[in-house]
């Protein structure tokens, strides 16, 4: 059976109204977990009073199983 371990990551919001995402800060942190296998299968906002203030994404990479394991 596979397995799966899991990570999660949180971005804030910023500025005026929560308006403000740094695209390039999320990027470079995608790109850097999908080198280390972690493949992202969820994303979603946190909403304060209409507005989203947290984006979270979700993470899993197979774990692999060691053949001297009992």
């Amino acid at each position: 059976m596979e397995r799966f371990e899991y990570h999660t990551s949180t971005y804030r919001t910023e500025g005026l109204f929560n308006q403000k995402i740094d695209f390039s800060s999320i990027s470079n942190d995608l790109n850097m977990l999908g080198g280390q296998g972690w493949e992202l299968v969820s994303s979603f906002t946190t909403d304060q009073t209409g507005y989203t203030t947290i984006i979270v994404c979700v993470f899993k990479r197979r774990l692999i199983d060691n053949p001297n394991r009992c």
